[in-house]
């Protein structure tokens, strides 16, 4: 079983607290996945290296995730040859960006209420840079979603950009105090969205959890 890469919908995208309570309401059992990280961690790339290139939007200004983007993605089973179509959560990220106080409390609000009414079917991906790992924003975001009860795999980013045995040792040394410190972190995936380093085995984690959850009747 794999994700059908480029063939990804964009669904709608949710700036209101308001809407997106509706649109939580009417779909409180769906099952998919989120993405979420601090500005600059590659957060839309890694997408596109799992769900096809052209499907959340690049750009080279942190922060620009500034609503709940929704899509339809599809995984294959090659041996049934059926198609089930999941739900992607790309929301905005924690962290340092360059906007108003007025936006970043929206974004607050958004996180709030999708992590406070979202079904348990999703699993949260936290995309952090394998070269700056757990700030302090990270550990802050860490301290608020563990009450949610979401199962939450860390995606170690930017592994590419290691070019030195040294830090990649460092990081390796630090993975004892990390799973100490995320008890409630299932798994902890080191990837690369520019060499495609590690995205298959992401894929595959992400098909087993929504499989996982699947009720074999496609879109919940």
């Amino acid at each position: 079983m794999n994700i059908q890469k480029g063939k990804t919908e964009f669904l709608m995208g949710i700036d209101s607290v308001g809407q997106l309570q509706q649109w939580l309401n009417e779909h409180s059992f769906a099952n998919g996945i989120a993405f979420i990280g601090r500005s600059n961690v590659g957060k839309s790339s890694l997408i596109n290296a799992l769900f096809g290139k052209t499907t959340a939007r690049v750009s080279k200004t942190p922060g620009r995730t500034r609503q709940v983007n929704i899509f339809d993605f599809i995984v294959e089973n090659k041996e049934t040859k059926s198609l089930e179509h999941f739900y992607l959560f790309d929301v905005p990220g924690y962290g340092h960006a360059d906007v108003s106080k007025e936006m970043a409390q929206n974004w607050q609000n958004l996180l709030d209420t999708f992590f406070q009414m979202c079904s348990e079917k999703i699993l949260l991906l936290n995309v952090q840079d394998c070269r700056h790992p757990v700030q302090e924003s990270d550990m802050l975001f860490h301290d608020y979603i563990k009450t949610f009860n979401l199962e939450t795999y860390v995606l170690f980013n930017k592994i590419d950009k290691l070019k030195t045995q040294s830090e990649k040792a460092r990081l390796k040394n630090l993975m004892p105090d990390i799973y100490n410190k995320f008890k409630w972190v299932k798994q902890i995936h080191f990837t690369s969205a520019e060499k495609g380093d590690g995205i298959p085995a992401v894929e595959q984690a992400i098909v087993s959890f929504v499989k996982r959850n699947s009720d074999m009747k496609g879109f919940n």
